[in-house]
């Protein structure tokens, strides 16, 4: 066997640290009880109106449901109600998040992974798949040409699980991106938030994420489904490990990271129990932690270069009942941002903002070293899956205006120590639009002065002319700084927030 297969042998056997999955668990066992969601989605089959409408006015207060309130939204066919639940879902999002919707890019910086998923594009096996990790200077030319051309200022940063890709590499690359500046037409362009989508790791090593300055940590558990879980994940791979898994969100609120994302790829098993059992994640976090997920994420599966999908259709998500996910997901977990990525189409994003979504991605590209090239083309050997929305971030800017939302680029809040639970109190009583309203008029006007395209510009301004209005209107008392600080950004300054 050579050196470097030995290594590598080595790095995986070393990864899975039974001590921080069992320390956990309860007496033995896991939180997570397949038989406690099947019999509520059995036993709330049928829900009265009259209970739906009980649940409702609980959602309208900014409260998690339980399981069993989770599972009768899941459950209702009337039509009218389910038009009274989109009701809800619309005055919830706009109480919590008003108008607002945050935008951020995905950045690949590595395709090697050990793993096997069969779903999966990078995995192990798919000899076809062109891999590469990006070196130093490398990030810095993806990191200008997402900040200094497109005018992104978040960024979700996406590893494989592979030694290549080990934690010095990402907080390396997180720094990277934290020093690129760009130069655009009147201030500058950079990253100020990094999101992290990367495999689970040991507390020891998740202690270093926070040092470098990310926000979310993502580790989506695909399936909650256990059975299913382990027939796509191989039991010879690091991701084969369910609970491994399973209490990687448990590990980073132990080392002090303050945002967690969840996540199911919708697809693989049935769509209403995965939603139940990521709210029984949420309740989990919440119980022990005192916090739950920053965002949720819902994407579905899409097909990928050599994978096989016939063993994988069974469990197929229809547009409809995808809507239904983001619907009761809005309802159950109210105070919880909501992402769609560009796998949907953009009819189906559109759409789903009406339902409770909150952030979503544009201008992406998901192979690796993609930006820093100028192609639309979309190539299944060097990608993880088939996109469904390519459009730039201009142009989904200019939709949203013309429904009559506003773009935040704000990221104030992480470096004001308005994370964690501080954040999630916040927005549990509506009271971070104090702050978000104010930064996310003061960002969108800097990103129009830099980066915007006429059109957009034009279409963005009686937005920006209503949000100012209703700043004045709203908070009086701290409307001259406000406008203090839009009139300092319309003049070329940069990077203030309140």
């Amino acid at each position: 066997m050579q050196i470097k297969e030995q290594n590598e042998i080595n790095w995986i056997d070393s990864r899975i640290k039974q001590d921080e999955i069992d320390k956990y668990l309860d007496n033995g066992k896991c939180f997570l009880d397949e038989i406690e969601i099947n019999n509520a989605l059995k036993d709330n089959c049928e829900p009265d109106s009259n209970y739906i409408r009980k649940i409702l006015n609980k959602s309208l207060m900014i409260k998690n449901l339980s399981l069993k309130e989770t599972a009768a939204l899941l459950n209702v066919k009337d039509p009218d109600v389910l038009s009274e639940m989109k009701d809800a879902a619309l005055k919830i999002k706009k109480k919590v998040y008003d108008n607002r919707v945050v935008t951020f890019a995905p950045l690949y910086l590595g395709n090697y992974c050990v793993n096997n998923c069969l779903y999966c594009g990078f995995k192990k096996d798919n000899i076809d798949a062109q891999r590469k990790v990006l070196d130093h200077q490398e990030i810095i030319n993806e990191t200008k040409a997402l900040a200094g051309e497109i005018g992104h200022k978040r960024l979700i940063v996406v590893y494989g699980e592979h030694p290549k890709n080990d934690i010095d590499y990402i907080v390396d690359s997180i720094s990277t991106i934290y020093n690129v500046k760009v130069k655009a037409r009147q201030g500058e362009g950079n990253i100020r938030r990094v999101n992290v989508n990367a495999p689970p790791f040991a507390i020891n090593d998740l202690k270093k994420l926070p040092q470098v300055g990310i926000g979310t940590y993502q580790v989506f558990q695909e399936t909650y489904h256990r059975q299913t879980y382990e027939h796509i994940h191989p039991s010879n791979t690091i991701k084969g490990n369910y609970l491994w898994r399973l209490y990687a969100m448990h590990r980073a609120f132990e080392a002090g990271i303050d945002d967690i994302g969840l996540g199911v790829l919708f697809g693989l098993y049935d769509w209403k129990f995965e939603v139940m059992a990521l709210i029984k994640h949420s309740l989990e976090l919440e119980r022990v932690f005192g916090i739950g997920p920053h965002t949720v994420s819902f994407p579905r599966l899409e097909p990928a270069l050599n994978t096989k999908m016939d063993d994988l259709m069974n469990y197929q998500v229809s547009d409809e009942d995808f809507k239904k996910i983001i619907l009761v997901l809005r309802l159950s977990i109210p105070h919880t941002g909501m992402i769609i990525t560009a796998r949907e189409s953009g009819a189906m994003r559109k759409e789903s903002l009406e339902l409770g979504v909150t952030q979503m991605d544009a201008s992406t590209k998901i192979g690796v070293g993609a930006y820093q090239k100028d192609t639309n083309i979309q190539d299944e050997h060097k990608q993880q899956f088939i996109l469904g929305d390519q459009r730039s971030l201009d142009e989904l800017i200019r939709e949203l205006c013309s429904e009559g939302m506003i773009t935040s680029f704000c990221t104030a809040g992480y470096r004001c120590g308005r994370t964690g639970k501080c954040i999630m109190d916040l927005l549990r009583k509506g009271e971070e639009g104090k702050f978000c309203k104010l930064n996310a008029i003061i960002t969108f006007q800097e990103w129009l002065d830099d980066f915007s395209s006429e059109d957009t510009k034009k279409i963005a301004r009686p937005i920006i002319e209503k949000e100012i209005n209703e700043v004045q209107e709203k908070y009086p008392e701290i409307y001259p700084k406000f406008k203090e600080f839009y009139e300092r950004t319309k003049n070329g300054e940069r990077d203030l927030y309140i």
